[in-house]
Order: structure tokens, then sequence, then C-alpha cells
């Protein structure tokens, strides 16, 4: 790394530290570590939600499943903005943020709590956000690693996760949601800067939006056999719809797992609905609209834009300048079907370690002469070229396609996605240990501001180990899965009962009991014993029963969680409450007035 790549970067946590520092100066009360005072600037807010919202996840995982299946995860982009920016801030954030005040509640489980009266509900909405929430933040580790280790040539992939948290942590722990919430604002930005760029420069690569998306097309053909029996019909086109026939397994994967699974869960996100408490008004919700949704529309829609098209870069453009190590072994094979798993091995121009490409019939070598690099043009898809590792086309399109500036500059944003995301995860994990779990277990103890800091900071620490461990032994290319399964076990144990908490005046503490825990074991029931892709990494149904899934049909094992427990637990919060004694008039006009 060149001196003036190296002053970027720390110019950028310098900033991140100063802003961390700010939090910590402001933050004087247990209100202000938790919930940031309530008296957040709704641009703030905005920016905040939106860079929580969208993290490496979204970017890496999500930008290298749309290399992988195409154009079609644009539907994603449509639900996030029609759910998770109008929806949301519209119709879910100003009743959230009234109620939050009314019961002053710090939490999203205690506000639940709270509204139901029952310190059962708040226990346990924290207990699952502390145990699982490490998932999602697994993979927001996992995908800023994956650009780390790639862009600064890592050996250890565990060196750079390390990194990545240990520079999350430290202001999270510092300044609480205050500190969260302005380096959330000030990496928003960069993020946003980013993205534009990102766009611009790719399709200037390509010739300009109809040249690039029209030889996208072209590329049908070249679709691999094995994601053409699922349904994969070219990056330009959704997959057919059906049942009864693996052949239809691409578009059940990419409406129930990818869109519904994100799409919807991120109503019942904590760490998300919590920032609707950061404001003091209603009207502050409202102006933050018009920027939340630009941030997202670019977030989102350029990185999914950018990773289909990063397959007419790699087949059409790429070209590699270097020395191949292995040239009298792939001889004999160039022009023609190589036998499985050969790779070119390279040392790039200027750099110090080989790196690794497969062979393809396509591949074309030009030799230099005495001592001149060699021109390899590996003419490959992307999933061909990052050898199947979907996670790394974004970081290979960038490392390959973007000049070395553009490089560090992507690494920033890659770095606020990671940190913006992260440090909420922190944060929410930490409070969901000191104030929906330590100081409701003991209800007798009146703990004070500083003992629940210290506790939710212990908190945050424990998470962040957790994480960590999960990165370091994690299968990498699940990140995209990983953050849809969480949407998925969010939305399934919390959003019937969040949305009858707001709008439904009759639902009641045990058909809220009731959702939340028929949501969350049906949801985890299907994940363990169903779901094919989680099923067979925890692999438990095949120390149960000998096989992989119980019901190895050609379309269930793909069929999201979310799809199955979703409406089980909508039932059982509607039926349980009507079969059950109302809430009391007192209660209810504490919780909504007179």
């Amino acid at each position: 790394m060149s001196l003036y790549e190296l002053l970027i970067i720390m110019a950028y946590l310098s900033v991140t530290a100063c802003l961390g520092f700010l939090g910590y100066k402001q933050t004087r009360t247990r209100l202000d570590y938790i919930i940031a005072g309530r008296n957040t600037h709704p641009f703030i807010m905005a920016l905040s939600y939106g860079a929580t919202f969208i993290s490496t996840s979204a970017i890496v995982g999500f930008g290298g499943v749309a290399g992988l299946f195409g154009m079609g995860l644009m539907w994603l982009v449509f639900l996030n903005l029609a759910v998770g920016i109008l929806i949301a801030f519209i119709f879910i954030g100003e009743p959230t943020r009234r109620l939050g005040h009314r019961l002053d509640a710090h939490t999203f489980p205690e506000l639940l709590g709270r509204r139901f009266d029952s310190r059962f509900i708040q226990i346990f909405c924290g207990a699952i956000i502390f145990l699982f929430m490490p998932l999602y933040a697994t993979a927001v580790l996992l995908g800023g690693a994956e650009f780390v280790q790639i862009l600064f040539q890592l050996d250890n992939f565990n060196v750079a996760l390390l990194i990545l948290a240990l520079v999350v942590v430290i202001y999270v722990l510092g300044g609480g949601l205050k500190a969260v919430m302005y380096t959330d604002a000030f990496q928003g930005g960069i993020m946003m800067l980013s993205m534009i760029f990102l766009l611009f420069m790719t399709y200037s690569r390509l010739g300009g939006v109809t040249a690039a998306h029209s030889h996208l097309t072209s590329l049908a053909p070249l679709v691999p056999s094995s994601l053409q029996a699922i349904g994969h019909k070219g990056w330009t086109c959704f997959p057919d719809y059906g049942w009864g026939d693996a052949k239809f397994n691409l578009w059940w994967i990419m409406v129930s797992t990818i869109t519904l699974g994100v799409g919807i869960g991120v109503l019942a996100q904590p760490q998300m609905a919590v920032r609707y408490m950061t404001v003091k008004s209603n009207r502050e919700i409202k102006r933050g609209v018009g920027l939340g949704a630009v941030f997202i529309l670019l977030l989102t829609g350029i990185p999914y834009t950018v990773g289909a098209l990063s397959n007419a870069y790699f087949h059409d453009q790429e070209e590699i300048r270097g020395y191949v190590l292995n040239k009298d072994e792939i001889q004999p094979y160039l022009g023609q079907e190589p036998p499985q798993g050969m790779v070119i091995r390279i040392l790039p121009e200027g750099g110090t370690s080989e790196i690794r490409i497969p062979l393809g019939k396509e591949t074309s070598i030009t030799l230099g002469d005495s001592g001149t690099p060699d021109r390899i043009r590996p003419r490959l898809i992307s999933a061909q070229r990052t050898g199947g590792a979907r996670d790394q086309i974004i970081p290979t399109f960038i490392d390959s396609a973007m000049p070395r500036w553009f490089g560090v500059l992507f690494l920033l944003c890659l770095l606020s996605a990671a940190m913006s995301t992260l440090s909420s995860q922190m944060h929410t994990m930490g409070t969901a240990a000191g104030r929906d779990i330590f100081e409701q277990i003991l209800p007798d103890y009146s703990p004070t501001d500083r003992q629940t800091v210290l506790v939710t900071r212990i908190g945050i620490i424990i998470g962040l180990v957790i994480s960590l461990f999960l990165a370091a032994k994690s299968l990498r290319g699940y990140i995209a899965v990983s953050t849809a399964l969480f949407y998925g076990l969010c939305a399934s144990s919390f959003l019937p009962a969040f949305i009858g908490a707001l709008f439904w005046k009759r639902m009641t503490r045990a058909g809220a009991i009731a959702s939340m825990m028929g949501g969350f074991c049906v949801s985890l029931f299907w994940m363990l014993f169903f779901f094919e892709q989680t099923a067979r990494a925890i692999g438990l149904c095949q120390m149960l029963t000998g096989q992989a899934v119980l019901w190895p049909d050609p379309n269930w094992p793909v069929v999201d969680p979310l799809l199955i427990s979703l409406p089980i637990s909508c039932l059982l919060a509607a039926g349980v409450s009507l079969m059950t004694h109302p809430p009391g008039r007192e209660h209810l006009e504490k919780c909504f007035g007179a």
C-alpha cells in the first residue's frame, strides 16, 4: 500500500475517531447511551437508518448474488424502497416514536414488553437479539473482510476480521448510540458518493448503458448447466415460476429467501426500529423520508446492477498483466475444455503475491518477450472468475476493473458499510444484555445508570466475540443467506406482535407471546429440518434422521422459513388475542392516550 493510500485511510479513521469522541462527550446518562437522548436531527437519523440497513452484506453479499443470478434482484430494491422506507417511515415510524415516548421505552424489546405489560416478552425478545444477531453480524464482518483481504493481499483472513471488529467496538463502547449515529451519518455520506462513482465508471468501462445491458443479455448461453437446471435463463431474465420440478428452484430462492426475507424482515429489525425513537417529533421522521429513499435507492440498486454487469466485464474486457508461473502445465489446454479445477498461477505486474484464476475454454494468453509481462484474458463469467465464491465477485471486480485510487475509495465505502451496521448491531446486542435481560431478570434491583451502561458494554464485548468466532469458523460464501435468515427470523418472531402493538388495541399479552414463540419455533424448526442450506450446514437433521432434510422434495428445501412461520405467527397473534380477555382500559390509555 502506498503512502498516499495509507494517508487517506488514516484520515477516514481519524474523522471516525473524532465523531466517536464527540458522542462520548455528549453521553452523560443512560438515556443518552441507549437512545441518543431522543433529540437526534432528522437527517442524521435518516442517514443512520440507511447506513444501518445497508451493510457489506448488501454490497458484497447481495451484489455477488446479482452477479450469480442477474438483474432479478432489482425487485428487492423496489421492496427495500416501498417497505424499508415508505411503509417503515410513514406508517411504522410515527406510531413507534409516539408509543416509545409514552411508555419511556429505550429499546425495541422494552417497547413490546411495556406495550403488553410483560417482563417475559422483553426478556424473550432480548434473548433472541443477543443470541441470534451475531449471525447477522458475522455476515457483515465477512463482507468487509473479503474486500480488505483482496485489496491488501493478506494471507490471513482472520487478521482482516479482527482489525475491522476492534475499530468498531472502540467507539461503540465509549460513545453509545450518539457515537454510532454520528459515525453512521459520516459513513453514509461516503457510501453514497462511492456508489455514484461506481455506477458511472462501470457504464463508462462497458461502453454506456445500452451497450452494457445488451452485452449482458447476449451472455445467456454461458449460464452454467448447474444454474440452468434450477431455472437460470440469463442475467437479464427472471426465472420461471412453478412447483414440483427442480427447474423452479431459482424462483423460490430469489423470491422467498432473497426478496421477501429481507424486504419484509426490515420492518422488524430491532436496530432499525429504535432509530424512530431517537427523534423528538413525528415531523422529524417525515423530514427524513426523502433522504432515506435516495440513500436506499443508491446503496441497493447500484451494487445489484454492477454485480450483474460484472459478467460482461469479466467475459469481454478483463485483461491481466503479469507472469504466468505454470505455462507448461496449461499450454496444452488453451482453446479447449480444460480439466476440472485447472488454474492459471499468475504473479501480477508489480505484485508480490501470486493469484490463481480458473482456466476456461475461451481463455487466451499472450506471452511477453524478454521479461515483459504476459497478457491473460480469462474470458469467464463472474462465478467462474471467482471460482464459485459469489462473495468475492464485487471485490474482484473492483480490484480488476477500477483504478487503484477507486479501490481505496471503495474500501472506505465498505468499511463505512461494515462499521455503520456493526456498530448498530453491537449496540443493540449490548442493550439487549443490559437493559432487556439484566435489568428484567432482577426486577427488585434498581441498577444505576453506570451499572446498566457497564453491563451493556460487557454485552457488546460478548456479542463481538461470538460474531468473530462464527466469522472465523463459518464457510465463506453465505453472506446474503445469513442476512436473509436473520431478517426472516426477526419478522417471524416480532413482526405480528410489533404491528399489533402499534395498531390493534385488542391484541393481548397472551396473543403476543403465542405469536412470538410460535413464529420463532416454527422458523427455527424449518431452518434445522427443511431449509436445505441451513439444515446441511448445521447437520442436526442428518444426525437424527440420516438424511439432510426431512422432505427432499424438488422445491420445499429452498422455500424460506419466513413463508411458513410468518403466516403461523400472524394466525396465533389474532386467534389467541380474540380468545383471551382484552387489555384493561387504564393500560390502553397509558399506551395510546384517552
